[in-house]
């Protein structure tokens, strides 16, 4: 049955029945579409908070209950018992793959790890200590000049082509820019290394002697990959939405999602959240820094606590939490500062009446930075880390919303609050 909405006008009695859809799981949508031509009204909903801006058949957030699903599969149990990149082919194709579909996925973004070598030049046209997300971002943009072949977004085949080059190329892409900040050579994808292993390598190897690489590091990495993978319809994803929509190449829609990310309320937290633990210094200086954070005058945020969604725990951070143990225990890190002060600012948060009334809990990027730091990988590189991460979640949106043959262009409208009209003055009668 068709619910029905009655919105009526206090001013004329006028009135329009709007029709209510519902979704598989989650709250119905209310169809706005014929208030313009019925009510001559926009609606007004600032930041998106209460709009659905699409529909979507890819993640699911209750945020009241902590909840993340992944094509229907909770995140928890993707995080114990799957890979990164079978979770990338469950995006992507809408399904667990089989043994010999994933066999081949994995095959194909192995060997098309590498970029052209052409593109590993324009590092040299960036300043040493450009920041690298400002790199990644330009480079990303500029693949649409070498991948040209395969662009259209109206071939199905092409926008499978385009999805396994973005997710295999962004590691290589981003461990250029890494290499350029230290001013040492690229290293090259190998073909007989896993992903996450493949791009550790290429992030720490030198040519002057061996590298080893730690597999409790490759696993930490591989489980904040699939805990940062997607989220629904955040900033960065929207931003890919919007731009595709405009029929533009896939690779500028992905650019335009990294330069989302980079804003210190999206991608930027988790290096936010380091920097908040090294401001308070140590344990002892928790209350004091607790304070200002209720001072509303002081302008201090606890970061990497609350989340725009979640209203309960974010089930990934109970999930990376438990990989912080692992990960400074493996590599003889157990007595790291920041991760005991981390520990300690949680509990004393946890049981203060202020944040647990405002359902303040811990996010995922509370203890991200944590892991990244302890496996070696700077600050300036986190956001980059959750960009290689997040391009499955995007890819699977851009092919969701271009394979979609009702798609139309984004055009948001607005409440305009400028000057009436006016008539234009000469320079000599201003």
């Amino acid at each position: 049955m068709t619910t029905k909405y009655e919105l009526k006008n206090t001013q004329t009695g006028k009135a329009t029945l709007l029709d209510a859809m519902s979704g598989t799981i989650g709250p119905d949508v209310i169809n706005i579409a014929p208030l313009l031509k019925e009510q001559g009204v926009f609606t007004f909903d600032p930041g998106f908070m209460a709009t659905a801006s699409t529909e979507s058949k890819i993640t699911y957030i209750d945020g009241d209950a902590g909840l993340l699903l992944y094509r229907g599969y909770p995140v928890e149990q993707l995080a114990e018992k799957s890979t990164f990149l079978e979770v990338a082919n469950l995006l992507v194709y809408g399904t667990l793959p089989t043994k010999p579909q994933l066999d081949a996925f994995c095959s194909s973004i192995t060997r098309h790890t590498m970029i052209n070598e052409q593109l590993l030049r324009f590092f040299q046209g960036f300043h040493h200590n450009a920041h690298p997300m400002a790199k990644v971002a330009a480079v990303v943009a500029s693949m649409a000049a070498f991948y040209h072949d395969s662009t259209d977004i109206n071939d199905p085949r092409h926008r499978e082509i385009f999805a396994h080059r973005i997710i295999a190329k962004l590691p290589t892409i981003a461990a250029a820019a890494y290499k350029h900040s230290l001013g040492q050579p690229f290293v090259y994808p190998r073909n007989d290394l896993r992903y996450c292993t493949n791009m550790l390598n290429m992030f720490f190897a030198v040519p002057c002697e061996p590298y080893a690489i730690d597999p409790i590091a490759a696993e930490a990495l591989d489980l904040l990959f699939i805990l940062h993978a997607d989220h629904e319809q955040n900033a960065s994803t929207s931003t890919v939405r919007l731009a595709g929509s405009t029929g533009a190449n896939p690779y500028a829609a992905i650019s335009a999602g990294v330069s989302a990310l980079w804003g210190p309320a999206h991608g930027g937290a988790n290096e936010a959240v380091l920097d908040m633990l090294e401001g308070i210094g140590s344990a002892a200086n928790i209350d004091a820094f607790l304070a200002r954070v209720k001072d509303k005058h002081a302008n201090v945020r606890l970061m990497g606590f609350g989340h725009r969604v979640y209203k309960n725990f974010d089930p990934r951070a109970k999930i990376i939490r438990g990989m912080c143990y692992r990960v400074l225990e493996k590599l003889g890190r157990t007595e790291s500062p920041l991760f005991e002060l981390a520990l300690r600012l949680e509990e004393i948060a946890l049981k203060d009446e202020y944040f647990v009334s405002r359902k303040l809990y811990p996010n995922v990027d509370f203890y991200s930075g944590i892991i990244y730091s302890a496996l070696g990988i700077p600050r300036s590189m986190f956001t980059v880390m959750f960009a290689i991460a997040r391009t499955a979640g995007w890819v699977a949106h851009w092919q969701e919303m271009v394979s979609d043959p009702h798609m139309r262009i984004g055009r948001p409208r607005q409440l305009y609050t400028g000057p009436v009209k006016r008539d234009y003055v000469p320079i000599d009668g201003r």
